[in-house]
């Protein structure tokens, strides 16, 4: 199914605002189910990197080339999550100081969201793979902020601001001073989806156990990728 251009932009934004409005009407207390989501969500967008991002970038261009700008996707990751502490991929280890603005959470936040919006334009899958990544990810962020100390106007801005960061990565990729270097970008998203999905794997799960029901919902998740 493609999506027309609006939707590819609108999507991104309104997965982020649905984490946010299920915490904000719901308000889970078990975050078991939400942690089993993230697993499905890296496995899944793992998936998608193997299946359509890897072949598609290295067709054309040198190896050697292409292969340092995963790699450097993968060390700019590690670079964002010295200020992040994790959120990318649900971990939130930082301490809120009451009505100030989380500014280099938001800035490394922002880096990632815009680097992962660079391959979905003309890339439907991969728009699933982001979405479905997003939605848990926005859930713990947004659990995180409501039992915070921050006011709820901050708050909105952190979430309205984070919800444009990918939908212009994907329209600054199609701007003609960037479109020519496409390729090594998407190389470099690669080694962010890389980072992100197996982390996620790996720390999805209570006390770093590897249970049946997350071994399901891995399975699940690259088996849904295999067929979209």
């Amino acid at each position: 199914m493609d999506f027309p251009s609006i939707l590819v932009y609108l999507i991104p934004i309104l997965a982020v605002w649905t984490g946010f409005a299920f915490v904000w009407f719901i308000k889970p207390e078990n975050t078991g189910n939400i942690k089993l989501l993230l697993a499905f969500s890296g496995a899944f967008l793992l998936s998608l990197t193997f299946f359509e991002l890897l072949p598609e970038v290295y067709e054309g261009n040198d190896p050697k080339t292409i292969a340092l700008f995963i790699l450097g996707g993968i060390l700019l990751q590690i670079f964002l999550e010295f200020f992040s502490k994790g959120a990318e991929h649900g971990h939130m280890h930082i301490h809120l100081k009451e009505n100030k603005f989380p500014t280099l959470l938001f800035l490394s936040l922002s880096i990632h969201a815009l680097v992962e919006g660079v391959p979905i334009h003309g890339n439907n899958s991969i728009l699933y793979g982001i979405v479905i990544h997003k939605i848990p990810i926005a859930i713990i962020l947004s659990i995180f902020f409501v039992n915070s100390k921050m006011k709820l106007g901050s708050i909105l801005l952190f979430v309205a601001a984070f919800s444009l960061m990918t939908p212009l990565g994907s329209y600054l990729s199609t701007s003609p001073l960037i479109a020519n270097y496409g390729q090594f970008l998407t190389a470099l998203a690669i080694g962010v989806f890389f980072h992100i999905s197996t982390i996620i794997l790996f720390e999805s799960s209570q006390g770093h156990a590897f249970n049946l029901r997350k071994l399901l919902v891995i399975i699940l998740g690259v088996g849904i990728a295999y067929l979209v």
